[in-house]
């Protein structure tokens, strides 16, 4: 999640200043950069348990300790909760997850070489403090009121709206860790295409990167809990979006979409002021109950958009966000699956191709059913698995195609490597650790923290 702004902004006179403030995002190819942002659940290795804010082995002091590789801290009342380094930003999440925003990137060996420096840098702080951590979908042991609770404004006002819309948000907000991929697009019209095909392809990068079967330290019945958990989160702002299929989706439409989504809050002079449930068309014209007769900012439009969780998010950019969080591998591994399908457009027309005669109940059902099911969901006669192994031979080649090789001339072709050989054997990363779990890890979770620990 975002830190607080560090500057107001313009006022919002006009709702076209939404639209433009979207459509400031296209730029031309040569600029487009790889963001990538994943979640780690971070844990006392002596008991398992997640870590407190305070504490001498708390977040607190990790963040502390993570300064001194040049990272600059974020403070909200007095509290250090995020870290800054140029583009790059460690924020929390509200369990204490721990989370890299990182840096837009040129290509995927920068991306997969951040990942790897700032897992050294974790993995040290942790040897020190007696911490460890690792990425998975959803907090595999404790229960929900055994997380402790990150000091942000934000997340009090979003904590006690969530249970108001669904069942799951909390657990949302508190059990859960993803990794995602921003991308960028030329124009209205690229955006448009990348944003159908990524939403039809969501499923299929949930169903390979499958990783969350435990809850409470017993199988879940699903092989992505997190993704089902997002079904029961809030309807106004989740979701597979079917109105970005309809003829003349554009900026605006987006626009209307996020006009249309409950606010949780409004950030002013260090303080986030609960506007939950409140109306950004209100906001507009000045109407707003938790702010009588003030205009929004821009910053307020830009913590309006975070506030959504469509399966794929516009901003000045997409976010892809399917994926559970994973190892090392499969961190560099979901920006290689979208850059290969949308930045290559070879790669994308045939991926507009696979997707286009989709219909909108065929994706409520890869919706639906691949959280449980995964690469063994039906679809059109055949399995998401053998739809997979498609999807991931048109992202090779759009990998290919691009040619942005390393200093041993090697592509970004093998970052998919990690899911080819999910696909081809048919068991995702859920498989393996039920299979432990039944097996040699006797009936425990408690060997994953030791496991697969970064």
């Amino acid at each position: 999640m975002s830190a607080p702004p560090k500057t107001r902004g313009e006022p919002i006179t006009d709702r076209r200043q939404l639209v433009a403030y979207l459509e400031s995002g296209c730029k031309p190819a040569a600029d487009w950069r790889i963001g990538t942002e994943h979640e780690k659940f971070a844990y006392r290795v002596s008991d398992l348990r997640p870590l407190p804010y305070d504490g001498p082995d708390g977040i607190r002091e990790v963040l502390t300790r993570l300064q001194r590789y040049g990272w600059e801290p974020v403070e909200e009342n007095g509290n250090v909760i995020a870290l800054v380094q140029g583009m790059a930003n460690i924020t929390l999440e509200p369990g204490g997850q721990v989370e890299l925003s990182g840096a837009p990137l040129e290509n995927l060996h920068q991306t997969c070489a951040e990942v790897h420096h700032h897992l050294r840098q974790v993995k040290e702080v942790g040897a020190e403090l007696g911490i460890a951590m690792m990425g998975l979908g959803f907090q595999p042991k404790w229960r929900r009121d055994e997380i402790p609770w990150m000091p942000k404004g934000r997340y009090k006002i979003m904590g006690d709206y969530m249970p108001k819309r669904g069942g799951l948000g909390l657990d949302m907000m508190s059990r859960t860790c993803t990794v995602q991929v921003n991308l960028d697009f030329a124009s209205e019209a690229d955006m448009v295409k990348k944003f159908r095909v990524s939403l039809a392809l969501q499923p299929i990068a949930t169903a390979l990167f499958a990783n969350s079967p435990f809850t409470e330290g017993k199988p879940n019945g699903f092989q992505s809990f997190r993704s089902h958990i997002w079904t029961d989160t809030d309807p106004d702002r989740t979701g597979d979006l079917p109105f970005v299929f309809e003829d003349g989706f554009g900026f605006e439409r987006y626009v209307d979409y996020l006009l249309d989504v409950p606010m949780y809050f409004a950030y002013r002079d260090g303080t986030y002021i609960d506007a939950s449930g409140q109306s950004f068309r209100d906001f507009l014209n000045g109407k707003l109950p938790a702010l009588p007769g003030e205009a929004p900012l821009i910053t307020d439009w830009a913590d309006h958009l975070t506030t959504a969780f469509p399966e794929v998010r516009l901003k000045k950019y997409l976010e892809m966000r399917g994926a559970d969080g994973g190892p090392w591998r499969r961190l560099c591994a979901l920006p290689a699956l979208w850059v290969g399908l949308l930045y290559d457009d070879q790669a994308l027309d045939a991926a507009w191709d696979l997707v286009k005669d989709w219909t909108t109940e065929e994706r409520a059902h890869l919706r639906a059913e691949v959280p449980r099911h995964a690469l063994r969901t039906t679809f059109r006669n055949r399995t998401v698995r053998e739809v997979s192994m498609e999807v991931l031979e048109i992202a090779r080649g759009g990998l290919v195609r691009r040619a942005r090789n390393d200093n041993w001339g090697d592509d970004e072709a093998h970052f998919l490597d990690t899911l080819l050989n999910i696909a081809e054997s048919g068991e995702t990363p859920a498989d393996e650790l039920l299979a432990k779990f039944h097996g040699e890890w006797g009936g425990s979770v408690d060997p994953v923290f030791r496991e697969y620990a970064y």
